[in-house]
Order: structure tokens, then C-alpha cells, then sequence
């Protein structure tokens, strides 16, 4: 396990090898490290802008040789937001790494958890939040599958829809509290009659009448959210929705099916 001192070095040792690359031309830390608020676990994220000339494939090239050879990286995965590679590095004492590498014209501020180190950067462009009827169309659409799953006896399948359905709910709950909703960012900062409501849709074995109970308590939770952005809308979504639990319950798999076997 990595160290909060180990850490620190790292992080300076990385910007001090931006600063001297001359594939880069600005460099900001991004997350929790932007606002003083790193803790034990937090992880190393740095925005590097890389010269109008490049691509961020070559720009991340040398920086891969780089993070094997001196920070004993042992994998890394890549992952594309918009115009943007993130290399996201493993190190052998556990840390994250996470180094996006930004065409010039698209480095710009993300949000308050943005700090420039050097360089400089565009104007920040206005990122609308996910939409709510969105979330609550993904909400529906998840429920649905929970209703097949159960109806087939696929118990597994059933709580990966059911963990999605969970997510849109989480999602409404954090936009209409003003926190984040990306990753489920805001969630632990929901009032607590918030969270009690979310504790009640976790799954606590594979039974199908825990199965049924959880979904039955998360569609209502998403039809609560739903009404708090468009109450006619949920008016009209909760009849069918409401059948899909009840033809859960009534389904001859619920009332037949044997245990799992531990």
C-alpha cells in the first residue's frame, strides 16, 4: 500500500517531467488533490495539454515507457472522454495513476476540482447535467428487464438490472439535491431519509421474494424522483410499472422455485 508521502513524491516527480516535456504545454491536477481534500485512498489524476501538432496516442507513448520504467506501473487501461485519452496507470504499491492527455483546443477547466499548475487554458465550455427524463426513461427501461430476468429465472441478471435500475434513482435523488450525479459522486452527502430509502432497495440474498421486494422498492423510489420532475409523467408510468412488480409476484417461478444451494 502507497503512502500519503509516497504519493507526493510521485505527483511531483510527474510535474516535473511535464514541465520539461516538450510535448506538453499546460498541466492541471483534477479531483479531490485540486481542492485540499486528498484523503489516504485518493488517487493521482493530472490534465496534461499536449501540443496542437500531436495526437494524444503519441503524446501518451512516451509517458507509458516513462511510468513502467520509473514508477513500476504493472498494467494500465486507456479510456476516451470526448477528445480526451485517459491513460489510467496501476503501480505495484496499489496507487492509481490517471493522466489525460487533452488536444489543445479542448484542455479547458472541468469544474471547480481543476487546478493549473502550468500553462494555460481555454475557456471552459458549459456541460449540461445528464437529463432527467433520461434517467428516468433508463429507469423504465431497467425495470423492464428486471421483469423478464425474474420471470426466467435468471437471479443474477436480475440484480445487474436491478443495480441499474438503482443507479438512475440515485442519479434523480443527486440532481434534484444539487450534487453530483456522475458515478454516484454526490450520493453519501443525500439527506439521510434519502439514503434509508436507497438502503431498503439493496439485495441481501438471491431468493426470488427478495428479489421482488427489492425491485418493488426501487421502482417506487423512481417513481417518487419521477414525480418530483414531471408529475403527470409519473402518473402515467406508474400503472404499467406497478404490473411489472405485480406480475413479479405472482409469477409461478417466485412461488416454485427451489433455494440456491450454498
Amino acid at each position: 500500500m502507497f503512502t500519503v508521502a509516497q504519493r507526493a513524491r510521485i505527483r511531483d516527480a510527474l510535474v516535473q517531467v511535464a514541465s520539461d516535456d516538450e510535448r506538453i504545454t499546460a498541466a492541471a491536477l483534477v479531483g479531490s488533490a485540486a481542492i485540499d481534500q486528498e484523503d489516504q485512498w485518493s488517487d493521482i489524476d493530472l490534465a496534461l495539454r499536449i501540443r496542437p501538432d500531436l495526437e494524444p496516442e503519441l503524446a501518451a507513448q512516451h509517458w507509458t515507457t516513462y511510468m513502467y520504467a520509473d514508477h513500476d506501473a504493472v498494467h494500465h487501461l486507456d479510456i476516451w472522454s470526448g477528445p480526451a485519452l485517459y491513460r489510467v496507470f496501476l503501480l505495484s504499491n496499489s496507487l492509481q495513476i490517471d493522466l489525460s492527455f487533452w488536444p489543445s483546443q479542448a484542455f479547458a477547466a472541468s469544474g471547480p476540482t481543476f487546478r493549473l499548475l502550468f500553462g494555460e487554458t481555454n475557456d471552459a465550455p458549459t456541460s449540461p447535467p445528464p437529463s432527467t427524463e433520461s434517467l428516468i426513461g433508463m429507469g423504465w427501461l431497467y425495470a423492464l428487464h428486471i421483469r423478464s430476468s425474474l420471470a426466467r429465472g435468471r437471479r443474477w441478471q436480475a440484480v445487474h438490472m436491478l443495480n441499474g435500475l438503482r443507479d438512475q434513482v440515485v442519479a434523480l435523488a443527486c440532481l434534484r439535491f444539487g450534487l453530483p450525479a456522475h458515478q454516484g459522486r454526490g450520493v453519501d452527502d443525500l439527506p439521510p431519509e434519502m439514503t434509508d430509502f436507497l438502503a431498503n432497495t439493496l439485495i441481501i440474498s438471491l431468493e426470488p421474494t427478495e428479489l421482488n421486494r427489492a425491485f418493488a422498492s426501487t421502482t417506487r423510489l423512481l417513481l417518487k424522483e419521477a414525480a418530483h420532475v414531471d408529475t403527470e409523467l409519473a402518473s402515467r408510468l406508474a400503472p404499467p410499472i406497478e404490473e411489472l412488480v405485480r406480475s413479479c409476484e405472482i409469477s409461478p417461478y417466485v412461488r416454485s422455485r427451489a433455494p440456491l444451494k450454498h
